[in-house]
């Protein structure tokens, strides 16, 4: 007798706006399936016809109705975060399975956070603008300032994917690197990351941090920040506890425990702008009791353009794009190439929400 094969699945990729060099990769990574590809344009709705053909749905946020959905077997997110879907009355009812595109930040974010470190560190800015005023530079103005970052330390709030990353360039850098997590990882399988992860990156089994730490309580957050941290890293995700997790105390105490000759403490926000009192960043900054501080994630957002910390001295701002990039849609189509290969295994799915998978 011949082998059985295995069923096609009919995927239906929404997504607004596609280069073809991406559409073409999309299709050859999912030749083996039944592939429609539909790009909405702002404010439309996706045809009821689509939905109730695909078993499979990858998207940001369009969703079907209950009742053009009886098809559908996973809902694949753009999105690391599933919020913004998770409330929806379609998912509500637990038959679908629902995956997020959580662990492909880690590498474009962690190279925004480095870049970030040694534009302060080398005094890049200054630079710069020696160059366009086409002036050399006396380089003895930037002996005193400069300093790399082998030897620092590094706490890291949050070691997910994206920590995971940045704890693993840290450490290339010569760095050592603490975590901090919400619950204790106390043993090695607890210490594992068994999420997405991008080839070749991250901490899969947890081993680069020098300690771990843990808790959502001010007691455990103060230990951690007395640790004599150079630079400090918020990965932590927004949530009632986190919120202005740190504040005036919080800074006052990172920068007293400080033993570095070269700097005070750098701060790096690639959460979200309301984990911190912004008020009391700014005047950490004025005061000098920071460093300085790279912030992808602002409250609010869009940041007013006549808001105090634009002007905060050694501040970097960028808008809320750390982990943009071209690899984005292709890493998270990954997942969901992966999770096709284990639903015809009958293997439970990665980056499942709730642990829900088949």
């Amino acid at each position: 007798m011949g082998s059985v094969e295995t069923p096609r699945e009919r995927v239906l990729v929404l997504y607004g706006s596609l280069s073809p060099e991406v559409e073409e990769s999309i299709r050859e990574m999912f030749a083996d399936q039944e592939l429609t590809i539909y790009q909405p344009k702002p404010g439309e709705v996706t045809p009821p016809e689509l939905y109730r053909k695909a078993t499979i749905l990858a998207t940001f946020s369009h969703l079907p109705k209950p009742e053009d959905a009886q098809n559908l077997k996973i809902i694949h997110s753009f999105s690391a975060g599933l919020d913004h879907l998770i409330n929806n009355p379609l998912l509500k009812e637990g038959r679908i399975a629902i995956t997020s595109s959580s662990g492909i930040h880690g590498p474009p974010i962690a190279e925004w956070t480095i870049m970030n470190w040694i534009i302060a560190s080398r005094k890049h800015f200054q630079i710069y603008e020696a160059q366009k005023a086409h002036r050399w530079d006396d380089k003895d103005q930037y002996l005193r300032g400069n300093h790399d970052q082998a030897g620092k330390k590094v706490g890291i709030l949050g070691y997910g994917s994206i920590g995971r990353q940045i704890g693993r360039v840290s450490q290339a850098l010569g760095m050592s690197v603490y975590a901090f997590t919400a619950s204790p990882r106390k043993t090695p399988e607890s210490k594992k990351d068994n999420g997405y992860i991008v080839p070749g990156t991250g901490d899969a089994d947890g081993s680069i941090p020098v300690s771990w730490h843990h808790g959502l309580d001010k007691a455990s957050l103060h230990s951690f920040l007395s640790l004599g941290l150079d630079h400090l890293v918020i990965s932590l995700p927004l949530t009632p506890q986190t919120t202005k997790f740190l504040g005036a105390e919080e800074f006052a105490l990172l920068s007293a425990s400080s033993t570095s000759k070269a700097a005070k403490p750098y701060i790096t926000n690639i959460s979200r702008g309301r984990v911190l009192d912004q008020d009391a960043l700014i005047e950490a900054l004025n005061t000098g009791h920071l460093s300085g501080a790279a912030l992808d994630v602002t409250d609010p957002e869009p940041l007013p353009e006549d808001h105090p910390l634009w002007d905060t001295p050694n501040v970097q701002i960028s808008p809320h794009l750390s982990g943009i990039g071209r690899e984005y849609l292709p890493r998270s189509l990954d997942i969901l190439r992966i999770n096709l290969g284990r639903l015809a295994r009958g293997e439970p799915l990665i980056n499942a929400y709730g642990g829900k998978g088949y």
